[in-house]
């Protein structure tokens, strides 16, 4: 089983070799999350001020109000008990939005929106079926209007993009529609529970002030995509920008500051938040050509990129390296 498990490994990253990142200085801790009560950082959005994070899974609606030396301020909480929160999102209004998405064992009918007011109490709950079944979803992305999209974790890296054909209806369901798919290579960036397929996984989404810039990130890797013109649908064809961020145990969490900056965090009592400074400037506004800098390892169409894995390749990935992530991220 090693064996298999090992040459597994090893035929995903030479059948998908990464390309250069982006020439960018090392990301800069600004301070660790210590307090017992967020030991599973998810997500993470900031206003300016304040950085506002969620925990994954729970029994009941939470949001952490940290300032910037990690401590909290306060609690926004409300009485709702949600299955497995997993991201979080901000509108233009400073609503926060909570991604209730995940789904280890793909056996959910239903996954859900919360939508929560900043001063907190009640929540509104938006619940959304997938046209083609379950799926574990770990990112959220709103769009300058609001929109919400759901990018799905996939474990051979090609993450599903979905958003709702119509209105939210409380508490619904909304039927989801697919828009897209996002193809991930496997990197040599370091770090992640579960070694080479950490690289691929979708684990997080963040998009900027103005919305001109989304993001989605791996346990190693954040990609950043230009939406000139909002359309986060059409920003996921793109090609995006690799920005490595080595070392994070279990990195789930990511969101832009106002002035551009990409924020990360993970899991684990002690982790940091880390900052890429002027981050956002790496993305041309004009299509999505990095400013100065390689291509990412990551692409949105079936012949773009490095080439696919030969079809028995993927059977012994589906194989054995699916139920070896399965095994290491039941509890995740």
């Amino acid at each position: 089983m090693r064996v298999v498990l090992a040459a597994t490994a090893f035929l995903l990253l030479i059948g998908a070799l990464p390309a250069s990142a982006a020439a960018l200085p090392a990301p800069e801790t600004l301070c660790r999350v210590t307090d017992p009560r967020i030991t599973e950082l998810s997500g993470l959005v900031s206003d300016g001020t304040h950085w506002y994070a969620i925990n994954d899974g729970g029994t009941k609606v939470q949001v952490y109000v940290l300032d910037r030396s990690c401590a909290v301020q306060k609690v926004l909480s409300a009485s709702a008990d949600p299955y497995d929160v997993e991201d979080l999102a901000r509108a233009a209004d400073g609503t926060l939005w909570l991604s209730d998405t995940g789904d280890n064992s793909n056996k959910r009918a239903t996954v859900a929106l919360l939508e929560l007011k900043p001063s907190g109490g009640s929540v509104t709950l938006h619940r959304l079926t997938y046209p083609d079944g379950p799926h574990d979803t770990e990112a959220l992305l709103l769009d300058r209007s609001g929109t919400p999209y759901l990018i799905t974790k996939d474990i051979l890296g090609d993450a599903k993009v979905y958003r709702p054909n119509g209105p939210l209806a409380t508490p619904g369901p909304t039927p989801l529609e697919q828009v897209g798919t996002v193809t991930i290579h496997s990197t040599d960036t370091k770090g992640g529970p579960v070694g080479a397929f950490g690289s691929v996984l979708v684990t997080g989404g963040a998009t900027n002030a103005d919305g001109t810039v989304v993001a989605l990130r791996t346990y190693t890797d954040a990609y950043l995509y230009a939406a000139p013109d909002g359309d986060v649908a059409a920003a996921l064809k793109g090609s995006p920008v690799r920005v490595p961020l080595a070392g994070e145990k279990q990195g789930e969490a990511m969101a832009f500051e106002p002035d551009g900056s990409l924020l990360s965090a993970g899991e684990g009592v002690g982790q940091p938040v880390r900052s890429v400074k002027n981050a956002v400037s790496l993305v041309s506004a004009a299509g999505g050509s990095p400013a100065g800098a390689p291509q990412a390892a990551a692409d949105s169409s079936p012949g773009g990129g490095v080439p696919a894995l030969p079809a028995a390749v993927l059977a012994v990935v589906v194989v054995f390296g699916g139920w070896l992530l399965l095994r290491k991220l039941r509890r995740r």
